[in-house]
C-alpha cells in the first residue's frame, strides 16, 4: 500500500510539473518587448491570442502530427499552439488572411512565429520567392 501511495505522489508530482511548465509557455512575453496581449495563449474560447511576426513557406517534412505533408493543404506549423487547433493568418502587407489548421510543430529559426505550406502562403500573397512576411497570428475556434 504504501508503494503505491509512493507511486502515485511521484505521478501527480510530474503532472504538476508538466502543468506548471504549460502555464509558463503560455504566459510568456515575446523577446524583444511586447506586452502579454502579444504573447501566443493557449486557453479555450473564440480568439485565445494574437501576436505578430514573421511567416515563412516551408516544404516537405513529416508533421509533428504524424499526417504527410501536403503542399495543397491549409495546414501550418507554430511552436506552442495545440496540434489539430485552427489560427487565422493575416498578411500585414496585403491584408489577406486564412484560416490553417496546425498539424506540425515549428518554425525553428528566430524570428519566426508560423511557417505556412505553399497552398496557405498563396491565400495570403506570400510567395515563395518572397519567403517571409509579416504576419499577425490569431487562434480560432472550429
Amino acid at each position: 500500500m504504501a508503494k503505491s501511495a509512493e507511486r502515485m505522489g511521484r505521478v501527480l508530482g510530474v503532472l504538476a510539473g508538466g502543468l506548471v511548465s504549460v502555464m509558463l509557455v503560455a504566459c510568456q512575453v515575446p523577446k524583444g518587448g511586447g506586452s502579454l496581449a502579444d504573447a501566443p495563449v493557449m486557453l479555450p474560447g473564440k480568439v485565445s491570442g494574437v501576436h505578430h511576426g514573421m511567416a515563412s513557406v516551408y516544404t516537405d517534412r513529416r508533421t509533428a502530427s504524424g499526417e504527410r505533408f501536403s503542399a495543397g493543404a491549409l495546414t501550418a506549423a507554430h511552436k506552442t499552439l495545440p496540434l489539430g487547433s485552427k489560427a487565422k493568418v493575416t498578411h500585414l502587407g496585403t491584408g489577406r488572411s486564412v484560416v490553417v489548421r496546425i498539424n506540425d510543430r515549428g518554425p525553428y529559426v528566430k524570428g519566426r512565429v508560423i511557417d505556412l505550406t505553399p497552398a496557405a502562403a498563396s491565400k495570403i500573397g506570400l510567395t515563395k520567392s518572397q519567403g517571409i512576411a509579416k504576419v499577425r497570428v490569431e487562434r480560432v475556434e472550429g
